[in-house]
């Protein structure tokens, strides 16, 4: 019997007994790919030597140091190595043990900034719907995801909500992409009038949504439009690429190819690879030096912020991602991935939309193409699917509830960066017969 209380009560997972490069083994010795990292975590696989040896170097001279008393020389390498890579003006780094902290971070730094600017009034924050920023309460309540939201919603502070940007759903047959990315502008703008522009802390989104909608990445202009309006109302502007960040999409940072720098940038899954649990939040320069000038410090921290072995693996992870170019391949095996995805799956009955960016792509089922219905939620149809790709030694991640938190049905693909294209091929026929199947 076991003593863990696993994600599903009802029955307990396969035991994972090793894994190395794209490949995972349970405890019976069959092997699966692992074409979803995880959650889009894994980005050189399993048991990279590189990184191994980093970890063990590093537990070697010490495991860890409270920060409270000390910093240390691999924490501060890794702060400087993302300084270096991060988008214009973020120039400081708050390290955390995973993407939800990291969120957290993000709306705690937010709210400290004003109130030392002398703006405590600035208490609200504006997200959108179908969104996921955390399983924390902070980040729960920015987040948009309803299914996950609802039965701690009394315990969630209120934020003004907007529509996403879902191009495959909500563009109307009327609409060019550009006017469809104007009218959502227009949402923002009202939405902030409407809450009073002068509460309001910042605006949260995914740069690519991940898991809650499958890898939609906005349309063109967008997130230039939402930079336009927080500067106009002097609102932070928040992106969480803790999914689609650290070479995920094709560039370093998702919002390289938005052409926008935020204020506050969360990142985790990819800078450590999946080889210790770590995130961090990059903060602008001038956000650091308002609290530098006023209370001297972050009233915020928690006890293995900067450990010293989850910063010796993230450290390595980057530098082998540097080292490999492993961002160009990731661009230009995210064309041919798509291709490839297309040309199978792209006319299959029960698929409706296939979307991403980069090795980030989600597949959204539904029961008629042409009116786009999805089927009912009672079938589970992706958690389904998922169990088919397990029979065939595929694993993705599933995920219900895409239109609206009950409705909808998609599964995320994120394989390694080191995948070769005969493992993506090998991959898009495994989820082909796995769909033909259900």
């Amino acid at each position: 019997m076991t003593r863990l209380i696993h994600r599903s009560l009802a029955a307990a997972p396969p035991f994972a007994v090793s894994g190395k490069g794209i490949h995972l083994v349970d405890r019976d010795g069959r092997q699966y790919i692992d074409a979803s990292g995880g959650a889009a975590v894994s980005c050189l696989g399993h048991a990279h030597p590189e990184v191994l040896a980093a970890m063990h170097a590093q537990i070697d001279r010490l495991a860890y140091a409270h920060t409270g008393f000390f910093t240390t020389e691999v924490a501060e390498e890794l702060a400087a190595t993302l300084v270096e890579g991060a988008p214009a003006g973020l120039g400081h780094v708050f390290m955390t043990s995973g993407g939800s902290e990291a969120m957290e971070s993000a709306l705690k730094l937010a709210r400290q900034y004003f109130v030392e600017r002398g703006e405590p009034q600035r208490s609200r924050f504006i997200a959108r719907r179908q969104s996921f920023h955390g399983n924390t309460l902070g980040a729960l309540a920015v987040g948009g995801n309803a299914m996950r939201r609802k039965q701690y919603a009394p315990l969630l502070f209120d934020v003004a909500r907007v529509s996403p940007c879902y191009e495959y759903r909500e563009r109307r047959d009327t609409e060019t992409p550009e006017q469809y990315t104007e009218r959502l502008a227009a949402e923002l703008e009202s939405a902030i009038e409407k809450a009073g522009g002068e509460s309001i802390i910042a605006f949260v989104a995914e740069t690519v949504v991940g898991a809650t909608l499958g890898a939609v990445p906005a349309t063109p202009g967008y997130f230039k439009r939402v930079r336009e309006i927080c500067d106009k109302h002097g609102i932070l502007l928040i992106l969480d690429e803790v999914m689609c960040g650290m070479g995920r999409c094709g560039t370093l940072h998702a919002c390289e190819q938005e052409g926008v720098a935020p204020d506050l940038l969360a990142i985790a899954k990819g800078l450590g690879g999946g080889y210790q649990p770590v995130g961090a939040l990059l903060a602008s320069t001038g956000i650091v030096e308002t609290l530098r000038k006023g209370s001297g410090a972050f009233m915020h921290s928690h006890t293995y912020i900067g450990h010293p072995v989850a910063a010796a693996a993230a450290l390595a992870v980057q530098k082998i991602i540097r080292k490999e170019n492993l961002v160009r391949k990731v661009s230009d095996d995210g064309k041919y991935f798509m291709n490839k995805l297309r040309s199978r799956l792209g006319q299959h009955p029960r698929v409706g939309d296939i979307r991403g960016r980069g090795l980030l792509v989600g597949i959204e089922l539904v029961e008629d193409r042409a009116s786009k219905r999805p089927f009912p939620p009672a079938l589970r149809l992706h958690a389904k699917l998922k169990a088919e790709a397990m029979k065939r030694g595929l694993l993705v991640y599933p995920m219900g509830g895409t239109l609206d938190g009950e409705r909808g049905d998609h599964v995320l693909l994120a394989p390694p960066f080191i995948a070769t294209r005969t493992d993506l091929d090998d991959i898009v026929e495994r989820l082909g017969a796995s769909l033909q199947s259900i």
